[in-house]
């Protein structure tokens, strides 16, 4: 079957029951996770993912925006798409489709990614290691994740500890750990996003107490995480 909308990559996933709140849809957090898979094996199948550990680089996500639809339900069947939408400046961008059986769109994705030396913390170029047919550097997407700037009366305050389980293969905070604490803290509230934005500011490693505030309308809130003061990453959400 030929991909959609000058996508890439595909690959089908299954919602399993450990993957889905308590009212069967499936959550966000892992909605991200199916992400980060089928980025990474795009990556790897042209030449441009794990194969760069060699040369002391990794991509990092820098921000992503997740609009969902309508949510996968325990037991579907998903099929995901991903392609390289262009470059601007230092970021790459990677886009996401979800479609369910019946070729319905459920949800879109879009992000960006800084390429980093890991021993000097540097970032690179993109187009140093990207192959021009799947990121083209003379283009750029009309929907780029945009940069968060949170504001309003301060909701709640409170403090996590960074577990090992939320942590990736370069022991940092994996990205999908970020939207699994955004989902934790506004369910206090009875709020369950259909829509997210996260910037990703720094790093988060194993040990670190991260301070979290929710801020803003509780319709569309903000919520920053700081670790000793320092911001570490941003997200806004809206709710179905």
């Amino acid at each position: 079957m030929s991909l959609p909308e000058n996508f890439q990559f595909e690959k089908v996933f299954e919602v399993g029951a450990f993957q889905v709140h308590p009212h069967g849809a499936l959550r966000l957090c892992s909605m991200g996770d199916f992400f980060q898979e089928i980025a990474w094996q795009h990556a790897d199948s042209e030449g441009f993912g794990r194969s760069l550990l060699e040369q002391q680089l990794m991509w990092a996500l820098s921000r992503i925006e997740i609009k969902v639809s309508q949510f996968p339900r325990w037991g579907g069947r998903l099929r995901i798409f991903t392609a390289g939408r262009g470059q601007a400046g230092v970021f790459a961008f990677r886009e996401f489709l979800v479609l369910n059986e019946r070729e319905e769109v459920l949800a879109r994705a879009m992000s960006s990614w800084l390429l980093v030396h890991l021993e000097k913390k540097r970032i690179l170029k993109p187009e140093s290691v990207l192959p021009s047919a799947i990121f083209n550097t003379l283009d750029s997407p009309s929907w780029q994740p945009r940069r968060l700037e949170a504001s309003g009366p301060i909701v709640d305050t409170s403090l996590i500890l960074v577990q090992h389980s939320d942590l990736d293969l370069y022991n940092h905070v994996n990205n999908t750990s970020y939207i699994r604490w955004v989902e934790n803290r506004v369910a206090v509230h009875g709020l369950f996003p259909s829509q997210i934005a996260i910037n990703y500011l720094a790093e988060c490693k194993a040990g670190d107490e991260v301070s979290l505030t929710l801020l803003g309308a509780i319709s569309s809130p903000f919520l920053q995480g700081r670790v000793q003061g320092k911001l570490v990453f941003e997200a806004q959400i809206n709710s179905l």
